[in-house]
């Protein structure tokens, strides 16, 4: 059994992102794709979100932040939301319209308790299995990964990277987001004499 991978190639990631948007629309099942990937919170974390975590119901506005208590590791997290996020949770607030109590990702017929693990886990599969060539190693997780990923390959430094992980090192994130052998191959595809 291999480990999960992250979205490498960016035609594959827009592909993946457009299955539950433009392929088969499912706004709940698109804007949970976008968050995961662009907030890198676990999916436990992702799927135990309200609606008054994101949303200001008084002022009819989204939060500028998402503000947690990470569920595996027990610390305080503060996550911007951009407007990819934003604009995903809009399209299926304005169907949905919601109580802030509610949680974002919840079963169509009982808002008060979120999707399972088990759930999330289809649903991401599936978007994989029909965009993806390689989707071998693909899971809920992945979301995470690909962030990070994308991120480092942007030029973003790898100390914030081990900070939005709660990594110790930057070895530990490398291997994380598998960019050891990237780097590696590379300087071997790259390399003229």
């Amino acid at each position: 059994m291999g480990t999960t991978e992250p979205i490498r190639d960016k035609e594959d990631l827009k592909n993946f992102l457009n299955y539950y948007k433009k392929d088969h629309p499912s706004p709940r099942n698109y804007a949970m794709t976008v968050l995961g990937l662009h907030t890198a919170l676990r999916i436990s974390d992702v799927l135990n979100l309200k609606w008054e975590n994101v949303y200001n119901f008084q002022k009819n506005c989204f939060l500028e932040h998402i503000c947690l208590c990470e569920k595996k590791t027990g610390k305080q997290t503060i996550i911007a939301v951009n407007t990819h996020v934003k604009e995903a949770l809009e399209d299926y607030r304005t169907i949905r319209i919601p109580k802030p109590e509610d949680f974002i990702f919840s079963k169509r017929t009982n808002t008060k308790m979120p999707l399972c693990r088990t759930q999330a886990y289809r649903i991401i599969k599936k978007a994989a299995e029909e965009t993806l060539l390689s989707n071998t190693h693909i899971s809920c997780h992945s979301l995470r990964k690909t962030f990070g990923y994308h991120a480092w390959k942007q030029g973003i430094s790898p100390v914030m990277l081990m900070d939005i992980y709660n990594h110790s090192s930057f070895d530990i994130t490398k291997r994380y987001l598998g960019i050891g052998q990237d780097e590696r191959d590379s300087i071997f595809l790259k390399i003229d004499f």
